[in-house]
C-alpha cells in the first residue's frame, strides 16, 4: 500500500471512529454510509435511515467551516444525502435532549484526530450555491431590486411549481377545515375564506398585491362578482395568469398589472396581500402600508396574510438572523425579511388602519408545506429533468424545513383584517360567526 493510500485509510478509520462515538453517545437513530461504501455502525441495516457521505472533502469542509451553511451546500451539491428516508424521518430520529450537553460526552481525542487528519484535505469542487448571496442583496425597495428578487424565486418554471401545487397554482398557506390531506380542497377553502373575510360583494373593486398565478382574483371574479385586479413582478406567473383569464372567459372582470406595489394607482374597495409582504423588507414597511392606505377607499377592508417570526426581548435580538433564517433569505427568498405580529399591527395602526381580527394559521402552513414537500418528492425525477437535481434538493430542503419550523412554533402565519380608520361605526358585524357558517 502506497503512502497516500495509507493516509487515506487512516483518515477513513478516524472518521469512522468519530461517527461511531457520535452514534453511541448521542443516541442517534440513523446510521452513516461512508465514501468507501462501509456503514457506521458496521451492523446498521442496509435499508435503514442513513446519512450518506460521498467523499473525504465533506469531512474536510465541515472541519474547516463547521457551519449550518456548509451542510446546506454539501447537501444541495449531492455530497451529503439521505438514504431510505427524508428530512421528516431524520427529524424524528434526531438526538433527544440538549445537543450541547450530549456533545460534551463525546471523545475529544477522536474529534481532534479527525480535525488534524482532514484539515488539509481538498474540500472538493465549489458549490453551486457559492454565487448565491440573497441575504446580501439590496433591500432598498426600488422596483428594479424588487423585480430581480422576485424573479429569482418565482421565475423558475411554471411547470416545476405545477408538480407540487394544487390545480389552481396557489403558493401560500392552505386552510384545512378538518383533518385531511387534499391540497386542492384546502386551497379552495382558503380562497373562499379570504373572500368571506373581505366581505366581497358584486361590483366591489378588488386588488390582490402579489397575485401569483392569479388564483384568488379569478376565484373572486367568478364566485363573488367583483372587478378584480392583480399585481405581480413575476413574468412567468403573469403569462400564466393572463392565459388562465382567457381560458375562463373573464377578461372583462380581471386585469393584471406587471407593476411594483408602490406604483399602483387607483382606488379599491377591498385589498388583499397573501404571502407577498415577506418580500417587502422591514425598512420599507412604512412605505408599503402607506401605499395600501392610499389605494383603499374609506371603510375599505384590507387582508394582510404573512409569515412571521416570534418577537424577541428587543428589536436588536429580533433582527439578528439565525443560521436557518439566513439560509432561507440567502438561497430561497433573496431580499426577504420576516417581521413579528406586533410589528405588523403597530405599523398598520400607524398607517391609519383599524384592526378587526387576527387569526393564526401556523398549523395550517405546517400541513401545507408538508404536502408540497411530499408531492414534489413523489415527482422528483420529473422535477430534476426540468430544473436540475441541485434545485430540487434545495426546494425539498426548504419545504421540509418550513414544515418543521411551523410544527415546532419557530415560525407563524397570521391573517390580519383591517379597515381604513374612520370616525364612527366600521360597518362590520359584531362577531365573525357568519364567516364560518356553511363553510
Amino acid at each position: 500500500m502506497g503512502t497516500d493510500d495509507a493516509k487515506a485509510e487512516k483518515r477513513l478509520a478516524a472518521a469512522r471512529a468519530l461517527l461511531e462515538d457520535a452514534h453511541g453517545k448521542l443516541g442517534l437513530r440513523f446510521g452513516f454510509r461512508l465514501w468507501d461504501g462501509s456503514r457506521v455502525p458496521a451492523d446498521w441495516p442496509a435499508d435503514g435511515l442513513a446519512v450518506a457521505i460521498a467523499d473525504e472533502g465533506v469531512i474536510a469542509s465541515m472541519v474547516r467551516r463547521p457551519k449550518f451553511d456548509t451542510l446546506i451546500k454539501l447537501h444541495v451539491d449531492g455530497r451529503i444525502d439521505l438514504l431510505n428516508g427524508d428530512f421528516f424521518d431524520l427529524s424524528e430520529a434526531r438526538p433527544q435532549g440538549k445537543i450541547g450537553r450530549l456533545l460534551r460526552a463525546m471523545s475529544m481525542r477522536k474529534a481532534l484526530d479527525v480535525a488534524r487528519l482532514f484539515f488539509f484535505v481538498d474540500r472538493g469542487p465549489e458549490s453551486v450555491l457559492d454565487a448565491v448571496r440573497g441575504d446580501e442583496i439590496a433591500r432598498d425597495g426600488a422596483e428594479a431590486t424588487n423585480r430581480a428578487n422576485v424573479a429569482y424565486h418565482y421565475d423558475v418554471k411554471n411547470d416545476f411549481y405545477a408538480l407540487f401545487l394544487d390545480p389552481e397554482m396557489v403558493y401560500s398557506c392552505a386552510y384545512f377545515t378538518e383533518d385531511h390531506g387534499d391540497i386542492a380542497r384546502a386551497q379552495r377553502d382558503k380562497l373562499d375564506m379570504i373572500c368571506r373575510k373581505l366581505r366581497l360583494r358584486p361590483g366591489d373593486r378588488m386588488l390582490d398585491i402579489g397575485c401569483g398565478w392569479g388564483a384568488l382574483v379569478c376565484h373572486a371574479a367568478l364566485h363573488y362578482g367583483v372587478e378584480a385586479h392583480g399585481a405581480t413582478l413575476a413574468a412567468e406567473q403573469l403569462a400564466y395568469a393572463r392565459e388562465k383569464v382567457k381560458r375562463l372567459g373573464i377578461e372583462d372582470r380581471v386585469t393584471f398589472h406587471f407593476k411594483d406595489y408602490a406604483l399602483i394607482e387607483g382606488q379599491f374597495d377591498k385589498i388583499s396581500s397573501i404571502g407577498m409582504f415577506e418580500h417587502v423588507g422591514i425598512r420599507n414597511h412604512a412605505t408599503y402600508f402607506a401605499t395600501v392606505n392610499r389605494l383603499l377607499r374609506p371603510q375599505g377592508l384590507y387582508l394582510h396574510h404573512t409569515i412571521a417570526r416570534r418577537a424577541k426581548k428587543n428589536d436588536r435580538r429580533f433582527l439578528k438572523m439565525s443560521p436557518e433564517y439566513r439560509a432561507l433569505v440567502r438561497y430561497i427568498f433573496p431580499g426577504g425579511e420576516l417581521d413579528h405580529l406586533g410589528m405588523s399591527i403597530a405599523n398598520l395602526e400607524r398607517a391609519g388602519f383599524e384592526i378587526h381580527d387576527v387569526e393564526g394559521w401556523r398549523e395550517h402552513y405546517q400541513r401545507t408545506t408538508r404536502l408540497w414537500c411530499d408531492r414534489l418528492a413523489a415527482r422528483r425525477e420529473e422535477a430534476e429533468a426540468m430544473v436540475g437535481p441541485e434545485k430540487v434538493r434545495m426546494w425539498l430542503l426548504y419545504l421540509a424545513g418550513c414544515s418543521l419550523a411551523f410544527a415546532r412554533g419557530g415560525a407563524y402565519v397570521n391573517q390580519t383584517l383591517a379597515s381604513k380608520r374612520i370616525r364612527g361605526p366600521s360597518g362590520l358585524p359584531l362577531t365573525r360567526a357568519d364567516l364560518y357558517r356553511d363553510a
